[in-house]
């Protein structure tokens, strides 16, 4: 069956062969044809092809879907009183990881997919209609493949991250539990995941325990991505670009030579605006990288600690007002460079043979993503099932 969606007020369609030639293919007075799951036609509204049924957007803007690279949906518990502690002085250092560690293993499984369902159903209210779901609060073989298997459940794009943080009972052995990561664990948890994800940095995994969990996924047939430079500068970046990651995530604090790094390379830098809101951190120079030819994606970083938002649109305003990022540049980020992330070229692109994946806007214009923080401006989602 097709249908037209007509009545589009402004359509991004993010193909510069669109509309007004721009990054962002911006057409107005727009339509968009769907056949089944598939886009099949982007224009101006005048030149729409016959539909076996039409929807009237009734003036408002689409953008496609936005795409959350990086997110930790599979946990029990909450951390507001963490919050409430950094908000009056207390450094983030990474420790109260532990803390959901201990509640997620506590929990039944009913509970940790409910928790996980209800995040997933509230960011596809917020307009995310692809996201990845990473494990890590488990920590032992058993808790990570149950924690797999709940994302599993809800994403094709999960991610084994069993070098999170040393678990309490390793803190004086660390180098068998970087051993079990890369063993018993890896074998247990690579059926259930696309990804590995170790986070190298102060307090988490040095560059030489991160390189062997991340080789020895990629031998297991997982792509690599890596949490680094949150808390300090190391050298994550550099391993992520070296060993072809996918992505390099948080990116906080960035070298000239991280920034050269991945200048040369294709791994993407994800920026996770949330993080430095919720800890008070520098904000990461999103201008630099750009500017230096990095290919830049935001994500929300969903999880109960450093990051507890689902709202991309947030992540955007964010990016716009402290991380030097235009409103197009972070509506892009948050779409296809989140697609570039994920490696998904069927989505954050609408145009032809792309997924039908766009949300529409209660707003005349993407920019009110920015210009209207924190009203919830998606109206509707459309998504295949």
């Amino acid at each position: 069956m097709s249908v037209l969606y007509t009545g589009i007020g402004e359509l991004v369609t993010n193909d510069p062969a669109q509309g007004d030639g721009s990054a962002l293919g911006v057409v107005t007075d727009a339509a968009l044809a769907v056949e089944g799951d598939t886009i099949s036609w982007v224009g101006e509204r005048g030149s729409a092809p016959a539909a076996d049924t039409s929807v009237d957007c009734e003036g408002s803007s689409v953008i496609p879907g936005f795409v959350d690279s990086h997110a930790h949906l599979v946990f029990a518990g909450e951390r507001s009183a963490e919050f409430a502690a950094r908000m009056s002085g207390t450094p983030y250092g990474a420790g109260g990881i532990a803390t959901t560690v201990a509640a997620t293993r506590e929990a039944d499984d009913a509970t940790l997919a409910h928790g996980a369902a209800r995040l997933a159903r509230e960011m596809l209210r917020g307009g995310i209609t692809t996201f990845e779901c990473k494990s890590g609060y488990g920590l032992s073989v058993e808790h990570e493949v149950r924690s797999l298997a709940v994302a599993s459940a809800l994403t094709p794009e999960t991610t084994f991250l069993g070098a999170h943080v040393v678990p309490p009972e390793f803190r004086d052995r660390r180098d068998e539990y970087v051993e079990l990561v890369a063993g018993p664990m890896l074998r247990a948890c690579a059926p259930l995941a696309r990804w590995v994800d170790v986070f190298c940095d102060r307090g988490a995994f040095d560059v030489d325990e991160a390189r062997t969990v991340l080789e020895a996924g990629m031998a297991a047939g997982l792509t690599p991505r890596l949490h680094a430079g949150q808390l300090g500068p190391g050298p994550g970046i550099r391993l992520a670009v070296e060993l072809g990651a996918a992505s390099v995530d948080h990116c906080t604090y960035t070298t000239d030579n991280d920034v050269e790094a991945l200048a040369a390379g294709d791994t993407v830098a994800t920026l996770l605006p949330g993080v430095e809101f919720s800890t008070r951190s520098p904000w990461p120079d999103a201008r630099r990288l750009l500017d230096a030819g990095v290919t830049v994606a935001l994500a929300t970083d969903c999880n109960p600690g450093s990051s507890f938002t689902s709202s991309m649109a947030f992540c955007i305003a964010l990016a716009v007002r402290d991380m030097g990022l235009t409103p197009a540049e972070a509506l892009w980020a948050a779409t296809a460079g989140g697609a570039a992330a994920l490696r998904r070229p069927d989505v954050g692109v609408l145009a032809p043979g792309r997924r039908a994946d766009f949300a529409l806007l209660d707003a005349p214009s993407y920019l009110h993503l920015a210009y209207r923080p924190g009203v919830p401006l998606v109206r509707e989602v459309v998504t295949p099932v």
